[in-house]
């Protein structure tokens, strides 16, 4: 677990169990949080979003408000995980 503060507002920022990273690989979900700062005001209650890195992957992160700030990293998806849809595909019907 870790603490670090964005704009006044002191934030929690925890691992799920189920999400197995090393403390550097942790390091860099922190300090990519750092990163993008005042975003993390714009999140209400229950909301989830997504950070993508080139050395972890996919970063799922889900948010709480009440009764404190907190993110917590839900899961990590590694790249070779991801599959990309091509919008360009037309359905036959």
């Amino acid at each position: 677990m870790y603490r670090f503060s964005i704009e006044g507002d002191e934030w929690i920022l925890r691992f799920s169990p189920q999400v197995f990273i090393e403390a550097e690989e942790k390091q860099v979900v922190l300090m990519s949080l750092l990163q993008i700062g005042n975003d993390l005001s714009t999140y209400s209650h229950g909301d989830a979003f997504l950070m993508f890195t080139k050395k972890i992957g996919a970063i799922v992160f889900d948010v709480e408000r009440i009764p404190s700030f907190i993110l917590t990293v839900s899961n990590i998806i590694p790249e070779e995980n991801w599959y990309m849809q091509d919008s360009t595909l037309k359905l036959i019907q």
